[in-house]
């Protein structure tokens, strides 16, 4: 009984340093700190203000843009990965971490508890859970947000909102879609000024419009 005890204190102990440890790494301002030493500027001057990698681009560099969005999802993969491979963790406590992850980022210490819209950091996190079916349907949906919806944020709620119907019609399973849905509340509270703004057309629709104008 006391080794049980044991053991069950190591794996709480263990998956409290390994949720810790994702939100510090998601906290990390990687986009600040890219457009800080690489640009010489602070990216959050630009687009909507934000910390993320999609200021950097907007901030004028491509380049960075790219390393920035490549650093912003792998924060979402180390301690997942761990968790998963390296200790055999279930999927309950690896979602805990992967939620970590992207809490971190949307809430970062190094930032006043202020972040970003979690996005990329929620992207790498479900890398490390191997959710690759859940990459595939928030790929799908973001692309036909994208060509006809022309607000962003909605875009992203709409294709969250679609992929947790995706998964409560396919496997239903609990923990997952809970995951899921509160990834999706996060992504409404840091994203609800935006999607208070009007909504435009479609990328899509847009080019039609133009191509008839242009004819």
């Amino acid at each position: 009984m006391a080794v049980e005890l044991n053991i069950a204190n190591m794996d709480t102990v263990l998956v409290i340093l390994l949720a810790l440890s994702a939100f510090i790494l998601g906290g990390c301002p990687f986009s600040v700190w890219v457009g800080k030493w690489a640009m010489r500027t602070d990216i959050r001057r630009y687009g909507d203000g934000n910390p993320g990698s999609s200021n950097v681009f907007k901030a004028g560099s491509k380049k960075w843009g790219v390393v920035a969005l490549v650093l912003d999802i792998m924060k979402g993969v180390p301690f997942v990965l761990i968790g998963r491979m390296v200790f055999g963790l279930g999927q309950p406590l690896l979602y805990l971490i992967a939620f970590s992850a992207v809490l971190g980022h949307a809430y970062s210490p190094f930032l006043g508890f202020r972040g970003g819209k979690a996005l990329a950091v929620f992207g790498g996190s479900l890398l490390g859970l191997a959710q690759w079916d859940v990459i595939l349907s928030l790929i799908m949906l973001f692309l036909l947000g994208f060509l006809f919806i022309g607000n962003d944020a909605w875009t992203v709620i709409l294709g969250m909102v679609g992929s947790l119907i995706m998964l409560l019609l396919t496997r239903a399973e609990l923990l997952e879609c809970v995951f899921i849905a509160c990834i999706t509340l996060l992504f409404f509270i840091k994203q609800l000024h935006d999607l208070r703004a009007p909504n435009r057309p479609g990328r899509l629709i847009d080019w039609v419009r133009s191509r008839k104008k242009a004819a």
